[in-house]
Parts: C-alpha cells; structure tokens; sequence
C-alpha cells in the first residue's frame, strides 16, 4: 500500500495514520461523554485486531511473471484493501471480518502497467477494483465480488502520484490521477498555485478518487464539486485507452469527459487528467453567525446564495451540531461563513453577507475575523477534520454513528428537513431505544441547499450493522420520498445502489449498461457499483 508518509504507516483496519487513532484515557473520556449524551451505562470497548492475529483465505490468484514485480499478496496490503472507511466497513474491521479481501494487491507504476493488469483480470476472470486513497464511505472499493469472479484484484494507483506538466498561460496542471491530496497541493505550491478542492477526506484521498466519484470539496459555493476544475480527462479501458481533447469548454456533442466523472471505477480507470487550477489566496475573511433557528440560519443561506455573493464557506450548523462541532452552547445554530481571494480585498463581499444574516436575526458575537482558524470557525474546521478518527472511536464503543447526504431545491427544503428528520428519529428509537441526530448545509446553490445528518444511537457489539441497516434504510427512503437525491458528495457504491437504481432514469440505466459492454466486455471492472448486467 502506498505509503505517503515516509516512516508513518497508514491504519490497515480504520482511518488515517496509525499513531492518530483515539486510543488510551482519550478513548475512555470519549466513552464517558458519549454515554452522558446518550443516557446509556457504561460503554463496552472493543479492541480492534491486531494484524498478527488476523487470518485471511488464501490468494485465489497468481500474477504472471511480467507483473509479479509490482503486486503483492503480504497481509498488510490485503488487509488494508479489503474495506473502505465507512461505518459498515469500520464496524467489520474492528470484529475482525476481512472474509472478502482481495486476492493480490496491483501497484501499477505507469499506464502500460494499468493496461497489463486490466487484461489479466480480464483472461483470468478476476474483477478488478480502482483504488485511489481507499476513503471511500459507501462501499465503492470493496472486494465483495461474489462467486461469479475467480478472485478480485485491487489496483491501487498510488505510485502515479506526480504533477507532470503546468501551463502558466492556461493556468492548468496534468496531474496523475494517484496522488493524495496533500502530496498534490505541495507539488503545486512552489508554482503559487491550488486545486482549491479540499473535501474532508483529502488528507488520505487521490485526484483519480475525487473524479470517479464526482466528490464535493470543501468550499460551500462556486466551484464545488471536482467537475467545475476538469479540463480533460485520460483514461485506461479494457477496452483502451480514451483521451479527450482539453479545452475550456466544447459544444461538441455529449462530453467525454462526463462519461467518466462518477463513473466509480466501472468504465475504465482514470490516469490522469488536466485540472484548472487557481492562484493561491491571499485575502480572507470569517465570520461565525448564530442565529435563533435553523430556519433563520436556512433562509439567511438562501439569501445569500442567491445574492451571487459566492463565499467559499457557508456552512449551516443546526444548534446541537453547533454545540458538538464549534462549541456553542447557546442553544443558536451557527453559520460558518467565509471568503477568500487571491487578488483583492474581500471585506465588501463580508459585509454584504453580514447584512443579510442581520435581515434574518443573525449576530456576529465575535467580529469579523482574517482567519478562519480562530473563534468557532476554527474550532468547526478542526473537528470536521477530526471526524472520521471520531467515528471509528465511536465504532470501538459500540455505538451506530453514521452519517448521510443529500441535496434539495429551495423549495423542498423545509418538507425534506421535517420528514427525513422524522423518519429517522422513529427509526432509531425503535431500532436503538434512542439517539440524537443533527444536520448541517455542506453546500448551498442559488436554487438549493445540501444537507448532511449525522446520527449517533446507542447499540452493542454484533447488532451495529442489523440496526445500521433499517436506520439507513429509513434516511435513504424518507430523502427519495421528499425530493432529495441519494447522495450530494458521498458517491453511490454498493451502499446506495437500492436507492440510486430508483432515482436515475431507466432509459439512462441501460445506456450505462450499453457503455460498459463496449468499454469493458468482460464485465471486469468493480462489480456491483453502479449497474449490472
């Protein structure tokens, strides 16, 4: 497994580094909050494994001798391949369950690498997963193949990790499709510039992932999701190779490039790709809001959206994610707001904003800030971050902790708020006894906000992934039922494949299906995310 941290090695069995896992008397305080927050007794804490005790089936799968070099069938690396970091993917983990790891882990180098794998699955019946940074939350790099594959092979891109070429007219990068998040933003830094794509992930996440998945950045407005920064894209089929033309914009037909963005992995693998890349900002400006009601914080988000305003942060927080994530306690919700710019000043832009928070009862208590790593904006940011270690903590305790997304217009907003948070609410309480659920806007657009929830119940060790499954069952329905989509930023997966097969359009499920057959007729390439046969 790629290793981006020199001597750090990355959490075989959870998220991010080895030595940031919430361990020790961290862990124990975490337990005892969470139990005073939930009413519960006593937590019980569940080690996770260790890699020496861990006994996985024996590889299915021999590479030929021209690609030994560059795979391997060692425990850490099939281990380490075997899941994804979301909560499912935590919960089996951490209980030891790695019955469906891949048979040999691929580390192409170069593209003529990738190709060679592709085909050997291909003659060999293997499936053949892309995998970026291994982030992914809706089971989009699993190995769970089923018996029609005679094993699987996880192709982990992390050694094309480079910037290639930069074009300073254009301000544009080539950039390899491997590369994690930070390793790309150091390459582009001496060059003044930025991706400007940073999604909660991005620390242990790739360019080539951000693509397949269509992901969702961190800035709130504007240029949000990865699609807005694609100038071309390269891409290694089964069937060849395909490379469309970089241009700032075509009306030439359906765009080649749209084929690929979201594909997950099922149509080709992504190698490489020219991004739009913006000059590094110099200018900025914070503010946290509060505001009486999540209403007043939506309806001051709507106003600001559609003031065409663009603030690169915009973050709602409902008044119990305000208190867990930014610490207000006032019972407010908080809007994290900011703006940033790398060629003038941006106080105007804030105090506009500002005006409009004040139309809906919003108040600045601690001023406008240059920097959005003080006040509650800080303390926001460095708790989004935190997060998913959280959440495997969470896991350790024995506690369903999960979250889901989706995006709504305007005008549906208040119905879907309601009944989603309805839904949900019933469904924990019966299935858990109780929990707490909050929501937050990630996003907002002139014609619609996406709102992220996030529940924490209490449960017990080998009930976790039964009860997960009516939670997300109910949230998943109620989101559908109410206008939303399945998902804003999170992908689909296998996670929402039940979902995702009832809101795309049956027309465009079988010219999906017609793309792969020609793209990849074997059928080789990460079965049961997005379509079947």
């Amino acid at each position: 497994m790629a290793n981006p941290g020199g001597n750090r090695r990355r959490s075989w069995w959870g998220w991010g580094w080895e030595d940031q896992v919430i361990s020790g008397e961290q862990l124990t305080r975490l337990g005892e909050a969470v139990a005073t927050t939930l009413g519960t007794p006593e937590l019980e804490l569940w080690p996770p494994p260790r890699l020496e005790d861990l006994t996985l089936r024996p590889s299915r799968l021999t590479p030929p001798e021209s690609l030994v070099k560059f795979c391997s069938a060692d425990s850490y690396s099939r281990a380490a391949h075997t899941h994804g970091r979301s909560f499912l993917d935590s919960v089996r983990a951490i209980h030891g369950d790695f019955s469906a790891p891949p048979d040999v882990v691929a580390f192409p180098r170069d593209e003529g690498e990738v190709a060679a794998v592709l085909d050997w699955c291909a003659s060999a019946g293997a499936a053949a997963i892309p995998y970026g940074g291994g982030s992914s939350v809706v089971g989009g790099v699993s190995c769970e193949v089923g018996d029609e594959y005679r094993g699987a092979v996880s192709i982990d891109l992390g050694a094309l990790d480079q910037v290639l070429d930069i074009d300073r007219v254009s301000r544009a990068a080539r950039i390899q499709a491997g590369v994690l998040g930070p390793a790309l933003e150091e390459q582009l830094r001496p060059h003044g510039y930025t991706l400007r794509h940073f999604p909660q992930s991005f620390e242990f996440s790739s360019l080539g992932g951000w693509l397949a998945t269509r992901s969702g950045g961190h800035y709130a407005t504007n240029y949000t999701h990865i699609d807005d920064f694609v100038e071309s894209l390269r891409v290694v089929t089964p069937a060849g190779t395909v490379e469309s033309r970089r241009l700032p914009g075509s009306g030439a037909g359906p765009s080649p490039d749209r084929l690929f963005l979201g594909s997950e992995g099922v149509l080709g693998v992504i190698t490489e790709a020219w991004m739009r890349v913006q000059n590094r900002p110099t200018h900025r400006a914070s503010a946290s809001v509060q505001f009486p009601t999540m209403a007043d914080g939506a309806a001051a988000a709507w106003a600001i959206a559609q003031a065409a305003l663009f603030p690169a942060n915009c973050r709602l927080l409902d008044s119990g994610e305000a208190a867990t994530a930014a610490g207000v306690t006032t019972g407010t919700a908080l809007l994290v707001l900011g703006f940033e710019s790398a060629d003038h000043p941006v106080d105007a832009w804030m105090a506009r904003a500002t005006e409009l928070c004040a139309d809906y009862r919003g108040v600045v208590p601690d001023g406008v800030r240059t920097s959005s790593t003080e006040g509650a904006a800080g303390a926001w940011r460095t708790s989004f971050l935190r997060a998913p270690y959280g959440r495997d903590a969470l896991v350790q305790l024995g506690c369903v902790a999960e979250t889901f997304e989706t995006a709504c217009t305007w005008d549906r907003f208040d119905e879907l708020h309601h009944n989603v948070d309805e839904a949900v609410r019933r469904s924990f309480l019966e299935v858990c006894g109780g929990g707490t659920l909050t929501c937050r806007f990630t996003h907002v657009y002139p014609d619609g906000p996406a709102p992220y929830f996030t529940i924490l119940a209490p449960s017990r060790h080998g009930n976790q992934v039964s009860q997960w499954n009516e939670i997300k069952a109910a949230a998943s329905d109620a989101v559908l039922a109410n206008g939303g989509t399945i998902t804003h930023h999170h992908a689909v997966g296998r996670d929402h494949r039940p979902w995702y097969d009832r809101q795309r359009p049956a027309l465009f499920a079988d010219t999906l299906r017609s793309a792969k057959t020609t793209l990849d007729p074997a059928w080789t390439l990460n079965p049961g995310v997005l379509i079947s046969r």
